[in-house]
């Protein structure tokens, strides 16, 4: 399927249109010094990742309630840090192109709610159709969040284009039947080395 034949865009956020690398870098970091967890094999799983499926992942034997408690810890040290959460490069003129080309986008994020529009917010990014990790039984690399945006859009999951930037929220795309564009060097169907080249691709 060509550039021509999407109907919408489905956006990961962190680290596709919202650079928080930073913030989840030293917030995971943080979290994995209390736990007692080396913070490099934290990091390599947490991104792109649902937060409850990384503290599932490095501490397997707690309790459920013990698991809620890690998991609101790591949710506390995000909020908290929010200092240097900006947009990606070209991620302003992509929103704004697909408004002005009156293409239907959503945004569908790992991350809860809460923290997912104060960090939209501090990029300056307003998507009408947010969709979290508190509004699916089952999160990526499972494309069910892709395909729940693509219904709110009214748009069928083969004309939608999804962006993202970690291999499993691409297996989340793949696996919704979306065409799929990647960041930050992983295999996709369009490989972008910023979203300014998506812009170019959706107006040359």
């Amino acid at each position: 399927m060509g550039i021509r034949d999407i109907a919408a865009v489905l956006f990961d956020m962190d680290g596709t249109l919202v650079n928080s690398d930073a913030v989840v870098d030293r917030s995971w970091s943080r979290w994995a010094v209390e736990y007692g967890l080396p913070p490099a094999e934290v990091l390599a799983v947490a991104h792109g990742n649902p937060a409850r499926a990384t503290v599932a992942h490095f501490l397997p034997d707690l309790t459920d309630a013990e698991r809620a408690a890690a998991g609101a810890r790591i949710l506390d040290l995000e909020l908290d840090d929010v200092s240097d959460v900006a947009p990606t490069p070209g991620a302003l003129e992509i929103v704004a192109t697909l408004e002005r080309l009156g293409l239907p986008w959503a945004v569908y994020t790992s991350a809860p709610g809460q923290l997912a529009k104060i960090r939209l917010e501090a990029a300056g990014i307003s998507p009408s159709i947010l969709i979290t990790i508190d509004d699916v039984e089952r999160g990526k690399p499972d494309p069910e969040g892709y395909l729940r945006a693509a219904e709110l859009l009214d748009v069928q999951i083969e004309r939608c284009l999804v962006v993202e930037d970690t291999e499993v929220g691409l297996a989340a795309g793949r696996a919704s039947g979306a065409t799929t564009a990647g960041l930050k060097g992983i295999a996709a169907d369009i490989r972008l080395p910023d979203l300014h080249r998506l812009v170019q691709l959706f107006t040359e």
